[in-house]
């Protein structure tokens, strides 16, 4: 349908040709809705993430795999509710990555990593307010017994796996994500069809999680992994920015993400997407069609 630009910026709908129905008024989105996308996107991700783990450890049922399914449909769910609007980063790793290698302007890089966090930290609250009795049941002390329902543990709690271990896993897993982000959404690559950009996005993080989540069950994303922290923390955690061992670990997953995401960032920029061919512009294309 036909549209033209207002004064303000915003995108609103002409006249529509005769014979049919007039669609709603599209707007362009603000600042404040791409936060608020990038708040409930990150959210609807942490319900279904952490409430699985909660139903895993504190309740018993499902597994290591329903954990990555859940994850992974989360993951998914999330996209679909923010990528119009914001095109759900749900990732501070992932917003960095792409201001450094994709043009996203890096006055926003902040203010997404905050409103990510906030929607990852609420959603944790609501699991935990949910849990609350089942917890208690099984964990009144609040120990490190359920303190990984919410955030991520070196060995997840239960392997002698160290810090450098950890931090090494989070950059390997980030790198993964970024660089099939970037292909996955890369038009010149074999980007998928339609609307299932966020079906392939939660299978990724579905196999990430089966292959990569031993040494630090793959938090891949500092939002992800503190907004948690900080929700079991403020609940009754006191350990809760500390692993099994007393040390300090609540950085691991959020500068393991960030070197990752610049890594993979980069290795698909400069290693893959050199060789692609360029985009076709009208000039190029009009150019192709005079040669023939």
């Amino acid at each position: 349908m036909p549209t033209t630009a207002s004064a303000d910026g915003q995108t609103t709908a002409s006249e529509p040709p005769s014979g049919q129905l007039p669609s709603a008024t599209r707007r362009i989105p603000s600042l404040a809705g791409e936060l608020a996308a990038e708040f409930f996107g990150t959210g609807i991700l942490i319900l279904f993430g952490v409430g699985v783990v909660a139903q895993v450890v504190a309740g018993g049922i499902g597994d290591h795999d329903s954990i990555t399914w859940a994850w992974g449909f989360g993951v998914m769910l999330g996209v679909y509710a923010a990528g119009r609007i914001s095109g759900a980063h749900l990732n501070p790793a992932v917003t960095i990555a792409l201001a450094a290698y994709q043009g996203f302007p890096w006055k926003k890089v902040l203010p997404y990593s905050l409103a990510q966090t906030a929607g990852a930290f609420v959603a944790a609250l609501i699991v935990r307010w949910n849990y609350t009795d089942l917890i208690a049941m099984v964990d009144p002390g609040h120990t490190i017994k359920t303190q990984g329902i919410f955030s991520t543990l070196p060995g997840n709690g239960a392997l002698p796996i160290g810090q450098g271990g950890a931090l090494r896993d989070q950059i390997i897993g980030t790198a993964i994500l970024v660089f099939m982000l970037f292909a996955i959404g890369d038009a010149r690559n074999s980007a998928p069809l339609g609307n299932l950009a966020p079906v392939v996005v939660g299978l990724l993080i579905v196999a990430i999680g089966m292959a990569w989540g031993t040494l630090d069950g793959y938090a891949i994303n500092p939002a992800r992994d503190f907004g948690p922290r900080l929700a079991s923390f403020f609940t009754g955690y006191g350990g809760a920015m500390r692993d099994q061992n007393g040390d300090l670990f609540f950085w691991v997953p959020i500068i393991g993400p960030i070197i990752g995401a610049l890594i993979g960032g980069a290795l698909y920029k400069y290693g893959l997407q050199i060789f692609l061919p360029k985009a076709e512009t009208p000039e190029t294309a009009s150019a192709g069609a005079k040669e023939l």
